[in-house]
C-alpha cells in the first residue's frame, strides 16, 4: 500500500477542556478521496439463505443497535460530509422501525444544510406491504436483490419457496408508490444464474427497471468464491450486446460503482458493477457502519472501529466524531482480490453490510 498523500478537510482541535472539537469540513481519506456515501447496516437478520451469502445453517448470533443509536451515528455523519445514506442488511424491511427511521434521517441535514438522499437496498420479499410507508417516509431509491429472472433458478439461490412471487409483487408496488427507478442488483455465479445475462437484459426492458450486473465476491459465509466463478464485464456486455445492442453511458455522479449501457434503440438500462475485474477503487467514496456499530472503511478491512462500544462508554458527539476521522484516515488505498495473499475478511458480507 503506497503512502498517505492527502489529507483531511475536517481538523480537529482540543477544546481548553481537553475534549475534541472539528472545524467543519468534507471528510476526505488520506488518498485524498472525498468519502460522501454512508452505508448502514441496520440488522444482519436475514429471511433468505442466498447459496452465495449464508451457510443456510440455523444458530447464528445476531446484533443490531437501537434506532436511536443508529441515528445519532448517522447525524454524526452527516456532519462531516457525508450526503447519502443507504439503509442495508441483512435484511433492513425485517425492522419493523425502518420507515420511522428513514423518516429520521430525512429531517436532518448534511454538513452543506441539505436533506441526505436516503436509499434501501432490500432482497424485495416484504416490500409489497413497506413500498407506500417508506415513500411517504422520504425514501429517495430502493434496490431490489434479485439473482434470476426463472422462478425455479431464483428459489434455488434463495432455497425459499415462493419467494420468486413475492418479490416480483413487491417490485410493482415500489414502481407504482413512486420509488422510480427501481434498481434490480443480480449477483452472477459461474454455474448457477449464468444462463440469465440475456433474460435480465429482456426483463429490464419490459418492465423498465435498471438492472445492474455485479461480479461475485469473496465474501459469502461458505468460503466457495474461486476466480473462475466470476463472470467478468467483459462477457456481460458481449453477451447483452450480441442481443440488445448497447452503447455506453456516462458517469451520473463522480465515483460511481456501476459502469452503465444503454441500449442503443433507448429502450433502458443496465450496469455493470465489476469490483473484481476492474476495480474502482482511486474513485471509492464509501464507508460502511455494520449493525453492531463499527465502521469498516472497505468490503475487505481486515480492521474495523468500534462506535457502538464508545456509544456505551458514554462518548460525545465530539468524541465520535473524532473516532470516525480517525477511522477514515487508515481507509485502504484499494481490496487486494485475486492477487498472491489475498486474505478474505473475518466476515461476510451478510455482517457487514450490503
Amino acid at each position: 500500500m503506497g503512502q498517505p498523500t492527502g489529507r483531511m478537510a475536517a481538523q480537529s482541535h482540543l477544546s481548553p477542556d481537553g475534549s475534541v472539537s472539528l472545524a467543519t469540513g468534507r471528510l476526505r481519506d488520506s488518498y485524498g478521496r472525498q468519502i460522501t456515501d454512508l452505508r448502514v447496516s441496520i440488522t444482519d437478520r436475514c429471511n433468505y439463505k442466498c447459496v452465495y451469502c449464508r451457510t443456510g445453517q440455523k444458530g447464528a448470533q445476531y446484533a443490531e443497535l437501537s434506532a436511536a443509536d443508529y441515528l445519532r451515528l448517522i447525524r454524526i455523519f452527516l456532519s462531516l460530509g457525508i450526503e447519502k445514506v443507504r439503509l442495508t442488511g441483512g435484511e433492513p424491511l425485517l425492522r419493523r422501525d425502518l420507515p420511522e427511521i428513514v423518516a429520521s434521517i430525512r429531517v436532518m441535514r448534511t454538513e452543506t444544510g441539505h436533506a441526505p438522499e436516503v436509499a434501501v437496498t432490500t432482497n424485495g420479499h416484504l416490500l409489497e406491504d413497506l413500498a407506500v410507508p417508506l415513500k411517504q417516509a422520504g425514501l429517495s431509491r430502493v434496490t431490489v436483490s434479485m439473482d434470476a429472472v426463472d422462478p425455479e433458478t431464483f428459489e434455488r439461490i434463495t432455497r425459499i419457496a415462493g419467494s420468486f412471487e413475492a418479490v416480483g409483487r413487491g417490485i410493482e408496488a415500489a414502481q407504482r408508490a413512486g420509488l422510480d427507478p427501481v434498481k434490480i442488483n443480480c449477483v452472477l455465479l459461474r454455474g448457477f444464474n449464468d444462463d440469465q445475462v440475456e433474460a435480465f437484459a429482456g426483463f429490464a426492458r419490459k418492465h423498465q427497471v435498471v438492472v445492474r450486473f455485479i461480479e461475485f465476491m469473496p465474501l459469502e459465509e461458505d468460503r466457495l468464491w474461486t476466480p473462475q466463478m466470476v463472470v467478468p464485464l467483459t462477457e456481460i456486455v458481449q453477451r447483452i450486446g450480441n442481443v440488445y445492442p448497447l452503447i455506453p453511458l456516462p458517469e451520473t455522479v463522480a465515483g460511481e460503482t456501476a459502469r452503465r449501457y444503454g441500449f442503443a434503440d433507448g429502450i433502458g438500462e443496465i450496469g455493470i458493477i465489476a469490483p473484481v475485474t476492474q476495480a474502482f477503487c482511486g474513485a471509492c467514496s464509501r464507508v460502511r457502519l455494520t449493525s453492531d456499530g463499527k465502521i469498516r472503511t472497505c468490503l475487505f478491512s481486515h480492521r474495523e472501529h468500534d462506535l457502538a462500544m464508545l456509544t456505551r462508554q458514554g462518548a460525545s458527539d465530539d468524541e465520535l466524531r473524532s473516532a470516525i476521522l480517525n477511522a477514515i484516515r487508515t481507509k485502504e488505498e484499494r481490496h487486494h482480490i485475486g492477487e498472491p495473499g489475498f486474505l478474505k475478511p473475518s466476515r461476510s458480507m451478510v455482517h457487514i453490510g450490503g
